[in-house]
């Protein structure tokens, strides 16, 4: 029998702060592959495990029993003099569906399925083309501009506006809120400022939707938050806290990633000529060509569970609490599973994709995001087919968790 190793730190992995890091992690993943299938960190809170491939990537995401969603204590009650002050938050963060197990995340997923199935998310699409539209029409290609401050940014925020019914003028401080959700979600080990001013954003949604439920109680519609309170009247959802957290997620959730598709997505196919021109000659292979880009560059680069009960992994012994870090983006280039996985090509069917998670937690919003990503590169390549990148290095956020651009700039070249 093998023998059981205790955690040490890989010294193949490149610290999440590291710049050269944040700009093009895919070589430190592929050298954690070669090196093994798990790694132990000490970056995150008090250490966690890195799963570096795809096939343990999309096991522990679809074993609800031995890896638990629910992880966010230790994550916002990190140190004393935070859990008093953060109590309102932790209370809050931790009803959302991202961050319980089943049975509560079985019944608010069957609650939520309703709103995201394919034929009540087609009645969306024009009015999205239309808005997408919109948006361009206010740019000047042939002068340049940024493609996330134009585009990218503001319209998802507007799409989430537009099902849950809630007036698109509000769309900034969605935006606001939304990004420091990201920073705190994003950060391996939050200071306890980037907690605060989380804690103030979550907490500054709750109170909207809160306003916006009493509306919707009088006045109730088709939109999101009707059918959340028409699930509230039927005994599937719980009132106030419970119902809220879901609201807030809701919102968040369908921002960060389809922003970040929009940059990344567009950022590679304008790197590489060749699946541009190509995506413009055979725009059929669009459904495709969106799925290969959440594959090669996923908005998404990691997420966490934690482990259940004690048990052995690839010869490691975990122990009941401790954290798993499923390295997606090393997953979505695991050679095992992808031939040419460092390759971009438009027209490759991505089976087994996990940019959206896998398994019970699987994105809950996946179909919007590439509807709207869809919408997008498409009216891209009909209005600008010359568009080109301004600057050769992209400027990256710096978000371990959620992998986007802080700007893209862009412009039409000459004919």
């Amino acid at each position: 029998m093998s023998a059981v190793l205790a955690p040490q730190p890989s010294p193949l992995y490149r610290p999440i702060i590291d710049a050269a890091f944040r700009a093009d992690p895919y070589p430190t993943y592929a050298a954690l592959r070669e090196a093994g299938p798990i790694h132990w960190s000490d970056e995150f809170f008090a250490g966690a495990w890195l799963l570096t491939r795809h096939a343990d990537v999309e096991a522990v995401l679809r074993d609800a029993v031995r890896f638990s969603a629910q992880r966010t204590g230790g994550w916002v009650m990190q140190s004393p003099a935070a859990r008093g002050e953060l109590k309102d938050f932790q209370q809050l963060f931790a009803r959302a569906m991202l961050f319980v197990d089943a049975p509560d995340h079985t019944r608010l997923r069957g609650v939520l399925n309703a709103g995201f199935r394919g034929d009540v998310l087609r009645q969306f699409a024009p009015a999205i083309e239309r808005r997408v539209d919109a948006l361009l029409d206010a740019v000047d290609a042939d002068e340049g501009f940024d493609f996330m401050q134009a585009l990218a940014r503001p319209l998802p925020a507007e799409v989430m506006a537009m099902l849950m019914d809630i007036p698109v003028a509000d769309r900034f401080d969605f935006i606001a809120w939304s990004d420091d959700l990201a920073t705190f979600i994003g950060a391996p080990m939050p200071s306890l400022e980037q907690a605060r001013r989380a804690r103030s954003s979550l907490l500054a949604m709750s109170a909207y939707f809160e306003e916006l439920v009493l509306q919707r109680r009088r006045t109730p519609g088709d939109d999101f938050v009707s059918r959340l309170l028409r699930a509230e009247a039927a005994g599937d959802i719980q009132p106030g806290a419970e119902l809220l957290a879901q609201c807030a997620m809701l919102l968040f959730a369908g921002h960060e990633t389809t922003r970040n598709l929009l940059g990344n997505g567009l950022q590679a196919l304008l790197a590489d000529r060749q699946q541009w021109q190509r995506l413009r000659r055979e725009p059929e292979l669009l459904p495709c060509a969106v799925r290969e880009l959440l594959r090669f560059d996923s908005p998404v680069q990691y997420t966490g569970r934690r482990v259940a009960a004690d048990l052995v992994l690839h010869g490691r012994q975990l122990r009941r609490g401790d954290l798993m870090v499923a390295l997606i983006g090393s997953a979505n280039r695991d050679p095992m599973r992808y031939e040419q996985a460092d390759r971009l090509d438009i027209a490759r069917r991505p089976g087994g994709l996990l940019s959206f998670g896998a398994g019970p937690h699987m994105c809950i919003g996946a179909s919007l995001t590439l509807m709207e990503a869809e919408i997008v590169f498409n009216c891209l390549l009909h209005r600008f087919p010359r568009l080109c990148l301004v600057a050769a290095q992209p400027r990256w956020s710096g978000n371990a968790v959620y992998r986007g651009l802080s700007a893209l700039p862009v412009h039409q070249a000459p004919a």
